[in-house]
């Protein structure tokens, strides 16, 4: 029996391809009635590159302008979830959306995050945007989401774009 999916991770490097496999995590999450939890990572400074730019900006300065990225990267998510739920959903599921949704920023490797987040959230089902950029897209995955479904022990859904011409944002070039 296949088990239910109730949490869902989506994960999103806000990319197009990414605001494409946001609609079928919502998908998922109307069909199984399941909660969200979208996921973007900001890689973290090599330490090698971060001790110059601390010590030339200042540690408290540098401390700060990491934590705005990170805050930036929360109000285009939130901005982006919001055009998509007046765009794209009825009215009434406006606030089905917003109740089953939340949103998580870290900062580290990748791949490492996306694998510790989908255990510690005990989620059910991850879906991430497939690298397409070439013409090799099905035979060569990026190299996050390979890193990731070596090693994680859950489904994971990996949305590749489709040939041809698609709507992939949310006609004000946001992507989720």
């Amino acid at each position: 029996m296949i088990p239910e999916i109730k949490k869902i991770l989506y994960v999103t490097d806000l990319s197009k391809n990414a605001a494409y496999a946001f609609r079928y995590a919502v998908k998922s999450m109307q069909a199984f009635d399941a909660d969200i939890i979208i996921l973007s990572v900001v890689k973290s400074f090599n330490p090698v590159d971060e001790i110059p730019v601390a010590a030339q900006m200042g540690e408290t300065k540098f401390k700060k302008a990491r934590k705005q990225a990170l805050e930036n990267v929360r109000l285009r998510l939130e901005k982006r979830l919001k055009n998509y739920s007046t765009r794209e959903l009825n009215g009434n599921q406006k606030k089905t959306i917003k109740d089953k949704i939340s949103i998580h920023i870290k900062e580290g490797d990748p791949a490492a995050v996306i694998l510790e987040t989908a255990d510690n959230e005990n989620v059910d089902m991850v879906i991430m945007g497939a690298n397409s950029k070439d013409v090799l897209s099905y035979t060569f995955l990026g190299s996050v989401t390979k890193r990731v479904l070596r090693r994680i022990r859950k489904p994971v859904l990996t949305v590749p774009v489709p040939k041809g011409s698609v709507e992939l944002s949310f006609k004000d070039d946001d992507s989720l």
